[in-house]
């Protein structure tokens, strides 16, 4: 393939760098966020903003002829030829693209209107605020991106596909020597690990358990969120596109969850494949046909038993099946994060209606602490860690683990509803439901349940994916 087709202009190494990186999410090197350090994300963004005029659609772009002209000209004739011809023109994009885009605009403004009514009655902290912001920038960049590389300036997806299952497979292998470096003791490499990854899993005195593989990923739980939230919806718009590179994503996504259950690489791994495993099974069986329907309730029935094995031998999971929420820390400290901003919301209407603003999650936990403790001792909990939690976070050390709550606290239930229907209207704009569709929208509500706030890629994949589909080369 000539090197010219791969690369229009240098601006395109952003975007295949942005994909190259997007398993290395746990590394010192990257931009801290609580509990991930990623790198893709902002390599996303500055590829958005330097490709910022292909982001347009065509109708957005002045000529001199035809309505659009017509249209500018009026601007001017109203008092704004005093504007400097770029203002101008930039006000006239945005104006065309709130027209033709009303959705994603409507959604746009009613997010940013329901954090600047939290923070007018709860305050603001810049830094926080900053964090939250960018960090929505930086998704809708990353569906910008694809956009622009895919549709605007075409490039082909072979490449792309190929450097995935490369730096997939890398990351994999990394796993491989980490838990052998476990299993021999090998100092050196459990070292050079422990000094390079953010919050570390290799070494046997890690307070985070230790004498785990953890790949290049923040958490060995968020193996699930690339092999799931990534790779299979790759594998299932490829798999009669374009066969062979299906064929290879299969094969990477079995061999990398197989073999991370084998290296005891965590917990969520084995929920995730089983999840993922049943939706494969629900979108992949013709249910109108007898003979098929009876191949998929006994795929179905299998995958059952296989979560019950999976809990039997599971030492936390068999604790949680006893215990409940209390049987695992991790489970029970995700509860009772979100708790303290839940409680907080719900004893303040507006806020629960508009949230508390952008940056604000632990202004809801500080008004909500006291409810939250009293449900919990209620519910026949131990308080007391979360008691302590709710005293002593601030602005800078507050996060809840879960995408939900956080952006339920940030921007109310009116900011979550804009976000849902936005997603909802560009499926169905797209006029791409179907039973694929259902299963991967399924398959992205669970990843935010599971791998908290930082299932980044799954919902602009999603978007992108259910698009116009261009043709591979």
């Amino acid at each position: 393939m000539p090197f010219s087709i791969i690369i229009r202009d240098r601006s395109d190494y952003l975007f295949y760098l942005a994909l190259a990186m997007l398993p290395v999410d746990g590394t010192v090197i990257g931009v801290y966020m609580p509990f991930w350090t990623p790198i893709s994300p902002w390599l996303f963004l500055l590829y958005a903003a330097v490709n910022w005029r292909s982001a347009l659609p065509d109708s957005l772009m002045i000529d001199s002829s035809g309505d659009d002209s017509d249209t500018a000209e009026s601007i001017k004739d109203t008092g704004a030829n005093a504007i400097p011809d770029m203002i101008l023109n930039a006000w006239f994009r945005l104006r065309r693209m709130a027209d033709r885009n009303p959705a994603p605009t409507a959604a746009a403004i009613i997010i940013i209107g329901c954090s600047c009514m939290g923070w007018a009655t709860t305050g603001i902290h810049p830094a926080q605020a900053l964090n939250s912001l960018l960090a929505i920038a930086a998704a809708v960049s990353c569906a910008l991106s694809l956009r622009i590389a895919i549709q605007r300036k075409r490039l082909p997806w072979r490449p792309m596909i190929n450097i995935l299952l490369a730096v997939y497979w890398l990351a994999f292998a990394v796993g491989v020597i980490q838990r052998v470096a476990v299993s021999l003791d090998i100092t050196v490499i459990r070292d050079y690990f422990s000094h390079l990854m953010s919050r570390e899993y290799i070494t046997a005195d890690s307070k985070w358990g230790g004498n785990r593989p953890q790949f290049l990923f923040a958490e060995p739980s968020y193996i699930g969120m690339h092999l799931f939230g990534v790779l299979l919806p790759l594998y299932w718009l490829l798999r009669r596109r374009a066969p062979d590179l299906a064929y290879n994503l299969a094969a990477l996504i079995i061999t990398f969850a197989v073999g991370a259950v084998v290296m005891g690489a965590g917990t969520r791994i084995v929920l995730d494949s089983l999840v993922a495993l049943m939706l494969v099974i629900v979108m992949s069986t013709a249910w109108r046909q007898r003979d098929a329907m009876k191949r998929g309730l006994l795929r179905l029935s299998g995958t059952v038993a296989l979560g019950f094995l999976a809990v039997a031998l599971n030492s936390r999971l068999s604790s949680i099946a006893s215990n409940g929420a209390a049987g695992d820390g991790s489970f029970f400290a995700r509860i009772w994060q979100s708790l303290g901003v839940l409680c907080g919301m719900a004893q303040h209407p507006v806020n629960l209606l508009f949230g508390f603003g952008a940056g604000n999650l632990s202004d809801a936990t500080h008004l909500g602490a006291e409810t939250a403790v009293h449900a919990l001792r209620s519910w026949g909990f131990d308080p007391t860690k979360a008691d302590q939690w709710y005293a002593r976070i601030s602005p800078d050390s507050m996060f809840t683990m879960s995408a939900y709550t956080s952006f339920l606290g940030e921007f109310g239930v009116i900011g979550l509803a804009a976000l849902v229907a936005l997603i909802i209207e560009r499926i169905t704009h797209a006029h791409a439901w179907n039973k694929t569709t259902v299963c991967w929208l399924l398959l992205v509500a669970y990843l935010y349940v599971q791998f908290e706030g930082y299932a980044f890629y799954a919902i602009p994949l999603l978007l992108c994916g259910c698009g116009k589909q261009p043709r591979l080369d």
